[in-house]
Parts: structure tokens; sequence; C-alpha cells
């Protein structure tokens, strides 16, 4: 998971410089996808020590609720986008849907393996009692 994070991490970060370049570098709030792209970077070093890895990508799923809470508005207005109505700042509501789908699919992806670290440990544990 720990390389499943590091790749979302990049993935925010080019898409919140890349939000920032579009709008002409002019609001820094386009950068929030790049901030919580460094939060899963951070996330990503610390896992790779194996005491820490368990914390580290509960820390990561986390950020991606609080990730997923912040962009989820931004859904009902790139539709509008969509459907040929004009909404202010069409980026920002385009990049934070963006944001949302990344947000939920890498926690999709978290719980996927959480369950799977589980059954895993618990095999483990069956198989030492025997």
């Amino acid at each position: 998971m720990r390389k499943v994070t590091a790749s979302f991490a990049v993935i925010l970060i080019l898409l919140g410089v890349g939000l920032y370049v579009a709008t002409g570098m002019e609001n820094v709030t386009a950068l929030i996808p790049a901030f919580v792209g460094v939060g899963f970077a951070i996330c990503a070093l610390l896992a790779t020590t194996p005491s820490r890895n368990k914390h580290a990508m509960h820390a990561a799923a986390v950020l991606a609720l609080v990730g997923l809470g912040g962009s989820v508005p931004g859904i009902p207005k790139a539709l509008k986008h969509l459907g040929g109505e004009a909404i202010e700042r069409p980026e920002a509501a385009w990049g934070r849907t963006v944001m949302a789908i990344l947000c939920i699919v890498f926690i999709v992806l978290a719980i996927r393996s959480f369950i799977q670290a589980r059954k895993e440990r618990e095999a483990g544990e069956a198989g030492a009692d025997a």
C-alpha cells in the first residue's frame, strides 16, 4: 500500500500544480490537492519502517477522507458545467471533482488492503496456535 500511497501523492501534487498554473497562479487554493499529496508522500515515507507502516497507512486513509470531504462539493458544480451551464471557476470545480474521485479510489484500495492485512495476520496467528 506504500507504493500506492506514493503514486497517489505524485498524482495529487501534479493535479494541484497543474490547477495552479491553469488558473494563472493567482489563487493558492488551487494548490490544495498538492498539499494533500504532500501529506500522502509523508505517509508513504513513514511507512518505509515496518513498525510505522500500519499507522502511516491509516493516517493516509484519514487524509483521503478529509480530502474527500473537502472536494465533494465540487462535483455538483462540475456536473452543471458538463451540462452546459456557466459556473464560476470551472477549473476549481473540475479539480475538486478529480480530487474527490482520487480520494474515493484511495479509500477503497486502503480498505481492501486493511482487510487483506487483517486476514493475513489472523491466518498467521491461527498457524502459530496449531
